[in-house]
């Protein structure tokens, strides 16, 4: 079975390649209030995505990750999944026609509980070695937060927007 699931045959290229959607969670604060969370996610190719983190905990977080996709209907459903460095697993399904994004994410006990660590750019060494020590908080890797939300998606256009470029030859988990 493979690590990667075969795009071979698929409408990646046309659903998926090179696609850059802004997206907003309706969310509340610690105190209740209603909020908005900002994301911004591009997928650049057959396997990374590029992000930023625009509101929210997490805000001011721009990362870029190795990722699978797999097409669960032509035209319609992808899902698109990554690990990041703070331990964090994160499934995001992109509905199409409906122009929503629906996720979860196990947040690992340090990236949730030390939000304000986890945030700066993977660029950056010193934010990169601050997000792997954030993996190791906890009692286990069993020790984390799940967010199931979903957002609606305000922009959607082709190419990297204000989001960086990246070289593939960088590493990724």
């Amino acid at each position: 079975m493979p690590v990667l699931p075969s795009l071979e045959n698929t409408s990646f290229n046309t659903d998926i390649r090179n696609r850059h959607l802004i997206y907003d969670y309706a969310a509340h604060d610690s105190n209740g209030k209603s909020e908005k969370w900002r994301y911004e996610m591009w997928f650049y190719n057959e396997d990374r995505i590029v992000y930023a983190i625009h509101g929210g905990p997490m805000a001011g977080r721009k990362n870029f990750q190795t990722a699978t996709y797999q097409c669960i209907r032509p035209g319609e459903l992808w899902q698109c999944n990554w690990l990041e460095e703070t331990g964090t697993i994160c499934s995001l399904v992109y509905d199409i026609p409906n122009k929503r994004i629906t996720t979860l994410l196990g947040f690992s006990k340090g990236h949730w509980t030390q939000n304000g660590a986890a945030r700066g750019d993977k660029r950056n060494p010193e934010d990169l070695a601050r997000w792997r020590r954030l993996a190791c908080v906890g009692e286990s890797q069993a020790d984390r937060v799940l967010l199931s939300e979903q957002a609606d998606i305000v922009e959607d256009f082709r190419g990297p927007g204000n989001l960086e470029t990246i070289d593939l030859d960088w590493p990724t988990l």
